[in-house]
């Protein structure tokens, strides 16, 4: 009797997907959670660039002798990228706005900036440094900390830059007290 129980108990398959689906269970809800974490990153890097364009937009609208930007302005502006990063916070995330000055030798310097020294160099790409002329520079940056996976990546620098020529004027004044 105990030899026919043996063999029947080799025979068996009745619990093998229970004790597979055991084993790739846990594989899946990981792949799951990586999922979630990816399909937020990717969501708050496209509001991120749209916050950016936002910022660049916002800001050539203004122009050098009707319309400069006060500070007053220019905290609202930059406050527009809490407004298109919504629902997420803005908290983790830094705004920044700047105009390059590009000389007729097409060296490029920090007109006036939000996180820059004026008067200092910008290194800027020479297919945009057309002599005598104006850019506006912005950029948005988002500490991106994954809900579930932050204990193998840790927190992922999301950001995009963006330069754009002042509409209405040759250069957007900005006025400081």
């Amino acid at each position: 009797m105990g030899a026919r129980m043996h063999r029947r108990f080799i025979a068996s398959t009745g619990g093998v997907a229970g004790i597979e689906f055991g084993m790739i269970l846990p594989l899946l809800i990981g792949l799951l959670l990586a999922f979630y974490d990816a399909g937020t990153a990717v969501a708050i890097y496209t509001k991120t660039h749209f916050a950016t364009a936002t910022l660049a937009q916002i800001t050539n609208q203004y122009n050098s002798t009707s319309e400069p930007i006060h500070d007053t302005d220019m905290a609202q502006i930059l406050g527009a990228t809490a407004a298109v990063l919504a629902p997420y916070s803005s908290t983790p995330a830094t705004s920044n706005v700047s105009q390059i000055a590009i000389s007729s030798s097409g060296a490029a310097t920090v007109s006036w900036s939000t996180n820059r020294t004026p008067g200092s160099s910008f290194p800027l790409p020479s297919a945009l440094a057309v002599p005598n002329s104006y850019l506006i520079y912005a950029t948005v940056s988002y500490t991106f900390t994954p809900a579930f996976g932050s204990f193998i990546t840790g927190p992922i620098t999301l950001s995009d830059s963006i330069y754009v020529s002042p509409r209405n004027s040759a250069f957007v004044a900005r006025i400081s007290p």
